[in-house]
């Protein structure tokens, strides 16, 4: 089969990945379910592991197949699987957990202590088969299309996973701020009108983003190119802050906005990575406010995502790429020209 392949770290998109040959996964364990991939996400964590960003964190064994974010059909199933069948459409968790370490007792399968995680630890997506377990796949409702949808299986789900910690501290009335409003933040302005009746600014430097979160469910639109957010904020909310402000960005210029638009108490919540966190003690001592960061999201939390788009309540903007055009997607997103999400489709 074919499948897009790291080889090495390296900061040039535009040859980042190989198409290689490679065999056909085969299912050797007994939860083991084989998928025929019919779309995979690219995210722009996949920019960040090709970077060499996660080596540390997580350390891969190159070559590797990216791609975490993935739906298609079940192909095959190992002996011991009930929950699908061959010819069933499932969008997969990209953790595989093992069920039972004391995080996956507790729910928490992103804390698994024996977890493999698709394109990142283990081979993912980005191919025409994908190797996964049966705690890791979801069946899809009728009607809901593998394509569309796979890019839920990260963006959405890590949108989502933030959303619903941030939805907990929300009463209605209260103002939450989501920042930068591309693949998972168009997805959390979304949540959000659907989980709260918060009013909801969403923020970016693109009118175009700013027309979409428009679209989908924010109250205000703020250009953070050419206004000044902080004085925004004080404005809408008579100078008490927002009481949760959800971080698409990640970025040294959008975390160290927390102490001068998130309310004392409030929740500075970091989706997206690669910039710092720089702020006084004092800061946070006097303003009582968190950082709290987002890793992806539970299974269960996927499964509540699936229903909210069965529902009709969160719609993902795709476009959709053919597997050997997947270093332009690179590039593309490395310059911040893609809307919504990419996805890879199979040869």
């Amino acid at each position: 089969m074919q499948a897009a392949r790291l080889h090495g770290y390296t900061d040039d998109m535009s040859d980042a990945l190989s198409v290689d040959e490679i065999d056909r996964p085969d299912i050797e364990q007994s939860d083991g379910v084989l998928i025929e991939v019919e779309g995979a996400g690219w995210c722009q964590t996949d920019n960040h592991i090709i970077e060499g960003m996660w080596d540390e964190y997580a350390p891969q064994d190159l070559p590797m197949t990216l791609g975490h974010e993935n739906a298609g059909i079940v192909a095959e199933t190992g002996d011991e699987v009930t929950l699908v069948e061959e010819g069933d459409p499932v969008i997969c968790h990209p953790v595989q957990t093992c069920g039972i370490c004391r995080p996956c007792r507790l729910g928490e399968d992103m804390y698994c202590k024996n977890s493999a995680f698709n394109g990142l630890t283990t081979n993912g997506g980005f191919a025409e088969y994908l190797l996964t377990n049966e705690r890791a796949v979801i069946p899809l409702p009728d009607g809901v299309d593998p394509t569309d949808i796979a890019p839920h299986a990260d963006a959405g789900i890590t949108a989502y996973h933030a959303v619903k910690k941030a939805v907990d501290e929300l009463n209605p009335g209260d103002t939450s701020v989501v920042i930068g409003v591309g693949g998972l933040g168009h997805i959390g302005v979304q949540c959000l009108e659907a989980m709260s009746a918060a009013d909801i600014v969403a923020v970016d430097i693109k009118d175009e983003a700013l027309e979409l979160a428009d679209e989908i469910g924010a109250h205000h639109t703020v250009n953070a190119a050419d206004e000044d957010l902080p004085d925004i904020i004080a404005d809408l909310t008579d100078d008490d802050g927002a009481q949760q402000v959800i971080d698409f960005v990640g970025g040294d210029e959008t975390t160290g906005l927390a102490p001068e638009i998130v309310a004392a108490g409030g929740d500075h919540h970091i989706v997206g990575y690669g910039g710092h966190i720089h702020e006084p003690s004092q800061a946070l001592v006097n303003g009582e406010f968190a950082y709290r960061g987002t890793l992806v999201g539970k299974y269960a939390e996927l499964q509540e995502l699936v229903a909210l788009v069965d529902r009709g309540d969160v719609e993902l903007r795709t476009e959709r790429h053919d597997l050997g055009e997947i270093n332009t997607v690179a590039e593309r997103l490395e310059h911040n020209e893609i809307e919504g999400r990419a996805v890879i489709l199979p040869p």
